[in-house]
């Protein structure tokens, strides 16, 4: 007869800190904001695809940018876009 437990069939598992933070705290931050630098050749549907999977999204982006954006035809190289959840 053996004293020792059998701890065999036993599994554990450990949250991080930042799970745990974020399941409790009442108002969790938001996801970082995602940007995009325009680059020469860009459009806002070629950013579209990159980033929300398809190109006809472009007005998302418009939309997010209009402090920034007069037209949708005219983004400026170096121009910081603002880039909206895929999921909006």
């Amino acid at each position: 007869m053996s004293n020792k437990a059998d701890f065999s069939g036993v599994s554990s598992s450990v949250d991080t800190t930042a799970q745990v933070v974020s399941q409790s705290s009442p108002n969790p931050a938001p996801a970082a904001a995602r940007t995009h630098t325009v680059a020469k050749g860009d459009t806002l549907s070629a950013i579209a695809k990159q980033y929300l999977g398809k190109a006809n999204d472009w007005p998302k982006i418009f939309e997010a940018n209009r402090d920034v954006l007069k037209d949708p035809d005219k983004i400026q190289v170096g121009q910081v876009l603002k880039i909206p959840a895929a999921n909006n």
